[in-house]
């Protein structure tokens, strides 16, 4: 009878021998290296720290040197870089730094003259950094370097020839010194006795590794030969298989387990030449193609047979749908093609019908040469969001009185202009026809014709649409104007100076949440060289910058200020470059209005 030597038992006999030898080196190697990993934490966590942060601890002593030596000899402002990194030192890194020192001292075994050295050292810093208080104290900020007499004292401290920081900063450098070698030779020891302890482990590592390979070698060499080279055999008939190859001769049967899985093998690839030539008559469209499964339980070759039927069926339905799919696609596209002319010319419509709005609502606005008469030197910056604005400007001259406002309705596009109509008329109705000039009467007569004309009724659920306004009137008899606002204010620069003239926080239109009143009449005595603004509120909200922020009131009024020896009529296109610079690759979010006039 033939003995069955099984791969199992083979594989068996060799990791018995593997183990064995591991278990030996393991016993020979653990106390060293538990020896060795105290060593090493030692190293890690005490030794080696210890020398790192005290050669930066010597380090910043000597950046904060150079540092008051510059806040002494180089004129800078209290916030300048070199005074903040010696203060980030001084509060920040030195504390840090004499806290981690401290800690890890109190862990040197043999240190106890080193933990003193230490505790003087950091008692020197203390008098090293009230010297610099000294000093700082003296040079505080920018216009202190003025004052000979505490330049004078602040050089006598960084003196090289003999100045106290000089001199105390040496001697720390030199504590220092003598510290961080005692701690390297400390350092180097234990490395040492690390390294004795390393070289004993090298030594029984590298005999009983000899043993290892050379019971290695064996097992492997008994291995190749009786599982490796068949397995692999195996694997090349596998490989070839999985890129659709057949092999072209069977593999020689053992008897083991590679054994059976090489019969096995071999009936998967006969199977599979089968399937391979059914599946290609089938591919080629002949149904009728006979196919025999291996056994009745052969569940893939009765799938085939289930997929040949199913696969002839369902050609004929597909040829059906494709049929009437594509005529059903065709009419889609017929009817998307008309749907599109349609919509096109509907968009062409209401484009004309939009540009035809924009040219009415140009009309009723005043030219410049019409406030060119009573305002010689003014501009007018009008950039709609839209093709049509809900901001508008009017202007009149009643009474030997010039009356300008500048207005923005609720919305823009389309209905704010249509807003922006009504208001014009009804200002033309209160000031030309009735002949009111007062800015408060003005906008209370405003106020007023909007809530009528747009039905207005304060309860629950109405429309709440109406305007914010800025109005002046001017008189150049007695170079005196009057404003009144609702929500947008004005401003008057004079002198370098901003008057902000503000308006009352109600707008134009019915106010819900609020006691209705009266709007509130302005008086100002204007002065030669003066100039007046009038805008809305889209200048100022408009997103930009390099944080998308907005560009606000206060950078607005900075702009202002900046541009007043400039010639009024360059303003506009001062402004209109800046907001254009601000906005970036931003949208504009609202129209934006802006009046100037000099006096």
């Amino acid at each position: 009878m033939k003995i069955r030597f099984t791969i199992g038992a083979r594989i068996g006999l060799g990791f018995a021998f593997l183990i064995i030898s591991t278990v030996i080196v393991f016993i020979f190697t653990n106390n060293t290296l538990r020896q060795s990993k105290n060593i090493n934490d030692n190293i890690n966590n005490i030794y080696s720290p210890s020398v790192a942060f005290l050669e930066e601890l010597k380090l910043k002593t000597v950046q904060s040197e150079m540092l008051i030596n510059k806040w002494v000899n180089v004129q800078t402002a209290s916030d300048h870089r070199d005074k903040i990194q010696l203060n980030t030192i001084t509060i920040l890194e030195y504390p840090n730094i004499k806290d981690t020192l401290i800690k890890l001292s109190t862990r040197w075994n043999e240190g106890e003259d080193e933990r003193i050295l230490l505790t003087n050292i950091f008692a020197e810093f203390e008098v090293l950094f009230q010297l610099h208080d000294e000093v700082k104290s003296l040079l505080p900020d920018f216009e202190s370097y003025n004052d000979a007499t505490n330049k004078f004292s602040a050089e006598f401290y960084v003196d090289p020839a003999g100045g106290s920081i000089t001199t105390q900063t040496s001697n720390i450098l030199d504590l220092l010194a003598a510290i961080i070698e005692s701690r390297v030779h400390s350092t180097a020891k234990i490395t040492q006795d690390q390294n004795e302890l390393f070289s004993l482990l090298q030594f029984l590592v590298q005999y009983l590794g000899i043993a290892l390979v050379f019971g290695g070698l064996t097992i492997a060499i008994f291995t190749t030969r009786s599982i490796v080279i068949p397995v692999n055999q195996l694997k090349l008939v596998l490989l070839d298989l999985s890129l659709g190859v057949f092999p072209k001769k069977t593999i020689k049967e053992r008897n083991d387990e590679v054994g059976e899985m090489t019969n096995a093998l071999n009936r998967v690839v006969h199977g599979l030449k089968q399937t391979k030539d059914f599946a290609i008559e089938v591919g080629s469209g002949k149904f009728d193609t006979n196919y025999e499964p291996l056994s009745d339980q052969d569940t893939l070759g009765i799938a085939l047979i289930k997929m040949r039927d199913e696969l002839a069926e369902n050609e004929r339905i597909l040829e059906e749908k494709v049929r009437l799919r594509t005529a059903e696609v065709v009419a889609q596209k017929e009817e998307i093609e008309e749907q599109n002319d349609k919509i096109s010319e509907l968009y062409d419509q209401l484009t004309d019908s939009i540009l035809y709005a924009k040219r009415i609502q140009e009309a009723i606005l005043p030219s410049s040469s019409d406030v060119g008469r009573h305002f010689e030197n003014h501009f007018i910056l009008f950039r709609p969001k839209d093709i049509v604005s809900g901001d508008f400007y009017w202007f009149s001259y009643k009474n030997k009185k010039a009356i300008m406002a500048a207005a923005d309705c609720t919305g823009h596009g389309v209905p704010g202009a249509l807003m922006s109509m009504v208001g014009s008329s009804l200002l033309n109705e209160i000031v030309n026809e009735k002949g009111i000039t007062t800015p408060s009467d003005v906008l209370n007569n405003l106020k007023k014709g909007i809530i009528k004309a747009l039905n207005q009724s304060g309860e629950e659920g109405t429309q709440k649409d109406g305007m914010d306004i800025a109005l002046i009137s001017y008189d150049k008899r007695d170079n005196v104007l009057e404003f009144a606002g609702a929500y947008n204010s004005m401003y008057v620069v004079r002198r370098g100076e901003i008057i902000e003239i503000k308006a009352d926080r109600q707008p134009i239109g019915i106010f819900y949440g609020a006691e209705d009143k009266s709007f509130t009449n302005n008086r100002v005595q204007l002065e030669p060289d003066d100039t007046f603004y009038l805008f809305s509120d889209g200048y100022q909200d408009q997103f930009g910058g390099t944080l998308g922020k907005k560009f606000k009131a206060s950078q607005m009024r900075s702009l202002l200020l900046s541009i007043q020896d400039q010639p009024i009529q360059e303003h506009k296109q001062i402004l209109e470059n800046q907001i254009v610079e601000w906005m970036g690759e931003h949208e504009q979010i609202d129209d934006i209005l802006v009046i100037g006039v000099r006096v």
